[in-house]
């Protein structure tokens, strides 16, 4: 019997491979009125399932899922009057709308390996090709979202079988770019 662990609605039905020459959309928040809309160009790289407290999921989902595209090839196309950042302090500047609260975009603008890049969330565009996920990123920190303990091995099972690797942290390629850049930073490794 298949597992029916709700994750996120983007993924709980299976996942769709992206095109890999996909040019890229428009997302827009869920605002029936002046919604705002981020334009990205190009394909976004690194789509994970995330279970941070900090990304933006929607409405009965445990996970969120984002990606992450240059910040060159995001612009923010319509009503960006309403968007305003979450957090100042914290590495990704999570831009919001005000009226509906979902996550636009967040670029990461810090001294930080991921400098550069903005995270998004690309089910808040119509258009189909996408990359899809790639694996599953801090899942263990549902938990902190509230999330039982005693559900976490079926979590976990529902993962696998949508085909996405659980992690506790982030993928190990970029848990490695975010260790090369600190080896770097502090002399370890050259520049």
């Amino acid at each position: 019997m298949p597992n029916t662990v709700l994750l996120h609605p983007a993924i709980d039905h299976g996942i769709k491979r992206g095109a890999a020459d996909f040019a890229g959309g428009t997302l827009v928040c869920h605002c029936i009125e002046d919604p705002v809309k981020v334009e990205i160009k190009g394909q976004v790289v690194h789509n994970h399932a995330c279970g941070c407290t900090k990304c933006w999921k929607p409405t009965g989902a445990i996970f969120s899922v984002v990606a992450v595209a240059p910040t060159s090839n995001v612009s923010v196309v319509a009503n960006g009057q309403k968007l305003a950042i979450v957090d100042p302090g914290a590495t990704i500047l999570r831009h919001a709308c005000t009226v509906c609260g979902v996550h636009m975009h967040g670029p990461v603008e810090k001294d930080h390996a991921f400098k550069g890049l903005t995270f998004v969330h690309t089910e808040l565009s119509r258009e189909e090709g996408w990359q899809e996920p790639q694996f599953a990123a801090f899942v263990s920190s549902v938990i902190e979202g509230g999330v039982h303990p005693d559900r976490m091995g079926s979590i976990r099972d529902r993962i696998r079988e949508l085909g996405l690797v659980p992690y506790d942290c982030l993928s190990p390629p970029l848990m490695d770019a975010l260790s090369t850049f600190a080896a770097k930073k502090s002399g370890v490794l050259p520049s």
